[in-house]
């Protein structure tokens, strides 16, 4: 999705992950959906960073017994260690960021809510997003996403939906990247 800042494509994105109600129409969603709009929701600065790891995974709708198999990738991707054991309010915005990161890209989705491509941590670890964002897409079978990027979108789309004052003003073939 693509439109001018107030377009309407964060609201969008939030009446998909079921955040808002659509105040027209119907929504039907077929499929497991994995949302990385708000990657620290659900996160409680008292609880440690394992714990914090099965919080997120129950705001994402991922069961306990299906995130704990997880729990030790999730925790070498995060790259935080012996942090995982201290609560994460002693913890830098980094160091959430990464984590919370790790726990959204861990569940495999059919569909996956995306508010412009993230960009988490530090230049190593970044690099290292990028690459699981995008294994992430390549697995997943619908991707939304929202930016202003067309050299991306054009990358990793294969439709463009132009936004303007909360209504669809174009829908087509995403332009090929030489264009």
């Amino acid at each position: 999705m693509v439109g001018h800042n107030g377009a309407g494509k964060t609201t969008l994105l939030r009446v998909l992950n079921g955040v808002y109600e659509p105040v027209g129409g119907s929504l039907d969603i077929s499929g497991r959906l994995a949302s990385l709009l708000d990657i620290t929701n659900g996160f409680d600065p008292d609880a440690t960073g394992y714990e914090n790891i099965v919080l997120r995974g129950l705001m994402m709708g991922v069961k306990p017994r299906e995130i704990r198999p997880k729990m030790a990738e999730i925790a070498e991707f995060s790259g935080l260690g012996e942090y995982l054991d201290l609560p994460l309010r002693t913890y830098s915005s980094g160091m959430v960021l990464r984590l919370a990161f790790a726990v959204s890209t861990s569940v495999d989705a059919d569909i996956l809510l995306m508010d412009e491509w993230l960009s988490v941590g530090d230049a190593e670890f970044n690099e290292k997003a990028s690459q699981r964002l995008n294994e992430l897409i390549s697995k997943t079978a619908i991707i939304v996403i929202a930016s202003h990027d067309m050299a991306m979108l054009s990358r990793v789309c294969n439709r463009i939906i132009r936004l303007e004052h909360g209504r669809i003003s174009e829908d087509g073939q995403t332009p090929h990247p030489s264009q």
